[in-house]
Order: C-alpha cells, then sequence, then structure tokens
C-alpha cells in the first residue's frame, strides 16, 4: 500500500516513532528516521530491519536536532537535494517536562522542539509535499493539550516555568499549528491532521520524578494501564496511509477516531496570531 512512497518520522529512534516507522516499513514505504542522536537512529533502523525483513535501503537515517533552526535547515536543504518526493511528515519528535532550558535559539526547550522546530521544517518541506500530491502532514500533539494556555507575552516561559504547563502549551502549539496548516493547504493536495496516542510506555517521561521506592510498582502498573510504543504509533499509522482519511483534513484523532476538543485548541483567532509569531520566531520572512 505504501510501496514507492517516502515517509519521513521525526524521533523515529525510540517510543512511538520507531514504532512508527516500523509499521510504515512494513508497509514498504521508504522511511527516512530523522533524529537528533544518528547512532542510535542507526541501531534503530538495525533492529526495524530485522524485525520486519525489510530490505535496508528502505531505511534511511538523517540528523535532525529539533533544538536548532540551523539544524532543521541543513536537513531540509539536504532531504530536498536528495529526495525527488516527499509523501508523509510525521511530526512525532517531542521532549516531555524536562527541567527548564533553552534551544540553541534562545527557546524554552519544550515549545522549540515540540512545536518551533517542527514548525519550520514543515514550513520547508511544503513545496516538496506539495509537488508529491495527494500526501500527507501528522502531527502528534497529547491529550495534555488541557493544562496548556497561549500566553503571547511569556512564550519562552521567561517570566515563569512550570515543566507541565509549558509541555501542556506545547502539546497545545501543536493542535493549533495542524489546524491552521490544514486551512492554508486546502484545496493543495497535502492534508495536515494531528492526534494525541494516549498514555504509552515510551522514555518520554525520563525527566519524571519517580522515588525510588515506588518504582517497581510504577512499572508494573505501567505494563497493565499504558499502551505499548506499536499501539501508541497505531494512530499516526492510520493518519500517515489510511484511505480511509484520504482527504480528511484539520482534525484530531485518538484511536483512529475523530475528537471533539476544547476550544483553546480550535480558537481560529489564537492559531492564525500563533503562526504569524511562530513565523518571526522562526525567521521566515514572507
Amino acid at each position: 500500500m505504501m510501496e514507492g512512497k517516502t515517509v519521513i518520522v521525526t524521533g523515529a529512534n525510540s517510543g512511538i516513532g520507531k514504532a512508527t516507522a516500523a509499521a510504515m516499513v512494513a508497509l514498504r514505504a521508504r522511511v527516512i528516521l530523522a533524529c537528533r542522536d544518528a547512532s542510535r537512529a542507526e541501531e534503530a533502523a538495525r533492529e526495524i530491519q530485522q524485525q520486519t525483513g525489510a530490505d535496508r535501503s528502505l531505511l534511511v537515517v538523517k540528523q535532525l536536532d529539533l533544538a536548532s533552526l540551523a539544524s532543521v535547515r541543513a536537513f531540509c536543504m539536504d532531504v530536498i537535494k536528495a529526495e525527488p518526493r516527499l509523501d508523509v511528515l510525521v511530526n512525532n519528535a517531542g521532549v516531555y517536562q524536562c527541567p527548564y532550558a533553552k534551544t540553541e535559539d534562545g527557546f524554552e526547550m519544550q515549545f522549540g522542539v515540540n512545536h518551533l522546530g517542527h514548525f519550520l521544517l514543515t514550513h520547508l518541506l511544503l513545496d516538496l509535499l506539495k509537488r508529491s500530491a495527494p500526501s500527507r502532514v501528522v502531527v502528534v500533539s497529547s491529550k495534555l493539550y488541557k493544562h496548556g494556555r497561549i500566553d503571547f507575552e511569556d512564550l519562552s516561559s521567561e517570566q515563569s516555568y512550570d515543566r507541565a504547563a509549558a509541555y501542556g502549551r506545547s502539546k497545545l502549539a501543536n493542535l493549533l499549528f495542524a489546524r491552521e496548516l490544514a486551512r492554508r493547504l486546502e484545496g493543495s493536495g497535502v492534508t495536515a491532521n494531528a492526534l494525541t496516542p494516549g498514555v504509552v510506555r515510551t522514555n518520554l517521561g525520563r525527566h519524571v520524578h519517580i522515588p525510588a521506592l515506588a518504582k517497581p510498582l510504577f512499572k508494573l502498573l505501567s505494563w497493565g494501564l499504558f499502551k505499548s510504543p506499536e499501539e501508541g504509533a497505531q494512530t499516526s499509522v492510520y493518519l500517515a496511509c489510511s484511505p480511509d482519511v484520504e482527504g480528511t483534513q484539520g482534525q484530531c484523532f485518538a484511536n483512529c477516531r475523530p475528537q471533539v476538543l476544547m476550544d483553546t485548541a480550535t480558537d481560529e483567532d489564537v492559531a492564525g496570531k500563533l503562526w504569524d509569531i511562530s513565523e518571526v520566531m522562526v525567521g521566515i520572512t514572507t
């Protein structure tokens, strides 16, 4: 079904991203694993190849650090030069509730990586996606967007930092971005949709402190209650390749079904303003 198609998955060396890449390769897509750590990505590519029995030529590793706009630009130049087509872009990579830190360009890390890095990446690859239409952009958000608020006065959390609130803000930004992108892509043959994967057993929570005594219990509970990365990737894979969602534009899915979002995630004025400010922040001149 995906034979002859090229897919980019950001953060494809572990968790949901790796499971998404493996599922795509199993469907015979050629997958570019866009990862910060090239050696871990190579290791993931080897594991995916063993797991799926796929031809190694279907797995391409490219270095991409979403905390660096220069890295995003270099990655996109490389892709545009090397790739005649791009059928699907899965904006999957993310950092979760990390201690306060700034990206290379001075943005709060979670907002910078989860939103701004992907914003620039998508912008720079849009022409290639349009030339390859029908094509798709898939944005991985989180139900924790509900705890987020877009404060235009303090997008880099310099006045105050709460790691959970900052994560929620970055995931709310993902939904607003997907919505505004979909509006702008109407009639182009490129669709943009978002998803919330649910609670998944990944290393995303490495910055969350769990007392040592509680760790065995937490691990046990997580096996019972949390999704596996493969289960967590199902909606990403569905949005990337299912004929059911061909032409579907600007929706958010969970468990492969459309969701009704809170008003904060569907406010078109805020989505438009966030887009304009994001352009300025990443240095897009139109």
